[in-house]
């Protein structure tokens, strides 16, 4: 029986691999359930594989837990879908979304045909894994620490550039408008154009008017 090795990479992740061996009479189902055995991810989530070309456009949909949609529409499932009966390209491209609620976007490609098993291996098998996949879900406590962090860097620059944590709303307001704030001006030490000396001069309120004197 010929074996498919495939080169699975997250779309965002793409330090993230794994090489997967299954056999070409298994389903897509079978590789499925193997990309999460790689993953350490839970597979009983919507998902879907997607038979593409080079550039990774979706073409025929295969899918897993269906919703209604997919199914009123006859989209093939994994369980019932053979990979040999997908394949007629020697790198045929698949693109591949687990988890429509939550999703990670996958790209799978096959590497290479082998036309012998591995006696004793019991397929599919797990051929590589290169770096650790991010978590499947992410927990409020989750976005409660990386918002601390955050933080805890702004702090650190701050300090990098000699200022105090409660200089940080002036400079934001300096970064973000690429301007320093004017200078507030004190009223009562502001002259007018010819001085404060004649500012409150009567004579200049009455000018025109005849006095008395005259």
């Amino acid at each position: 029986m010929a074996l498919y090795r495939f080169r699975v990479t997250f779309e965002d992740y793409d330090d993230v691999t794994r090489e997967i061996d299954v056999k070409s009479n298994q389903t897509f189902e079978d590789l499925h359930k193997a990309i999460h055995h790689s993953t350490g991810y839970n597979p009983e989530f919507s998902s879907s594989f997607y038979i593409s070309n080079d550039q990774w456009i979706k073409g025929e949909e295969i899918t897993y837990l269906p919703n209604q949609k997919r199914i009123d529409r006859g989209v093939a499932l994994m369980e019932k879908v053979r990979l040999s009966n997908r394949i007629d390209d020697p790198h045929q491209k698949f693109y591949y979304t687990f988890n429509f609620d939550r999703p990670f976007d996958f790209h799978v490609e096959l590497m290479k045909i082998i036309l012998d098993e591995t006696p004793g291996v019991s397929y599919p098998a797990i051929i590589k894994s290169v770096g650790d996949a991010p978590r499947q879900f992410v927990t409020v406590a989750d976005d409660a620490i990386a918002a601390t962090a955050a933080l805890d860097d702004d702090f650190d620059f701050l300090h990098e550039m000699g200022l105090n944590p409660e200089d940080a709303e002036d400079f934001t307001e300096v970064t973000e408008t690429g301007e320093v704030p004017e200078a507030e001006h004190d009223e009562e030490t502001e002259d007018d154009e010819f001085g404060n000396e004649f500012a409150d001069d009567e004579g200049f309120e009455d000018e025109g008017k005849p006095h008395d004197d005259y």
